[in-house]
């Protein structure tokens, strides 16, 4: 089968992105990671597969694999972005403004003037069971209304995390700077540690100012990329629960600024950011 796929990537994380509005299109475990295999492969973060909608008051459907693993994930911020500069700039539609559903979600997606895009994220969760987290005999220290859990992460290390489920699961824990942050050695630790029976992200999060941070990101099955959607709105979450942000901070990753825009309980998640084509090709699987 020869595939026509479109690289593209926001803020460093990167995509191979799937037209399957006109046929349906499945792919098994092995075509999707040599897909996303840098190698063999086109290489990618995440396989974004455009559908056509199957609801009521939705524009389009999309699908998010692992382009390691081939498995099937919820959520993926900077995808979105990428995503809805697909379909416009591929004539799928013609609206600035886009609504799509994905395995488990709802997103508004508006393309601004200078290219960026702005993500409707919904309403962070918070809720152990929401990631899931077993916090079966951890007593929380709560700063500011906001419970910080305390994870073994063996040798005598011990990591303090928010929790936060933007659809996906994620640990924030703050560091001094992320230059230095452990994120090689805790990183794997906490995605896989067995309190997350499903795995985490683990986020790093450096505090600059009440406006300005830095991150740096171990995705769940991925590694440390180079930006994470869901992860700069989790920490930007947990940073503003537990009052250390103001309501607009933008997010410094290692690929790109993040802009992300919180007002409190009650009101979704903002994130703009880039969004960008590389290069269109075919490839045989």
């Amino acid at each position: 089968m020869r595939l026509h796929f479109t690289k593209m990537h926001g803020a460093g994380n990167d995509f191979v992105v799937l037209d399957a509005t006109r046929a349906p299109l499945a792919l098994s475990r092995e075509q999707l990671q040599l897909l996303g295999d840098r190698r063999f492969g086109v290489g990618a973060d995440q396989i974004l597969v455009v559908e056509a909608a199957q609801t009521p008051g939705v524009d389009f459907r999309y699908r998010i694999f692992n382009g390691a693993t081939g498995d099937e994930v919820e959520q993926c911020g900077n995808g979105s972005r990428c995503f809805v500069r697909y379909v416009h700039d591929h004539g799928l539609s013609d609206q600035t403004t886009i609504r799509v559903e994905t395995v488990n979600n709802r997103l508004t997606l508006t393309l601004q003037p200078d290219g960026r895009v702005t993500v409707d994220m919904n309403q962070p969760r918070f809720a152990p069971a929401d990631l899931p987290f077993d916090a079966s005999g951890l007593v929380p220290r709560e700063v500011n209304g906001m419970p910080l859990w305390p994870l073994d992460l063996g040798e005598g290390a011990q990591a303090e995390v928010a929790l936060v489920s933007m659809g996906n699961p994620h640990a924030v824990l703050r560091v001094d700077d992320v230059a230095t942050a452990p994120v090689a050695d805790w990183g794997p630790k906490i995605e896989a540690h067995p309190r997350f029976p499903r795995k985490v992200n683990a986020g790093f999060l450096q505090v600059r100012s009440r406006s300005e941070v830095a991150l740096r990101v171990f995705e769940r099955d991925a590694g440390e990329t180079l930006a994470c959607g869901t992860g700069a709105c989790a920490a930007v979450v947990a940073g503003i629960r537990l009052g250390w942000l103001d309501a607009t901070v933008d997010v410094h990753t290692r690929g790109g600024v993040l802009t992300i825009s919180w007002a409190g309980e009650g009101h979704s998640v903002m994130m703009t950011g880039p969004a960008v084509t590389v290069f269109e090709g075919e490839i045989e699987l």
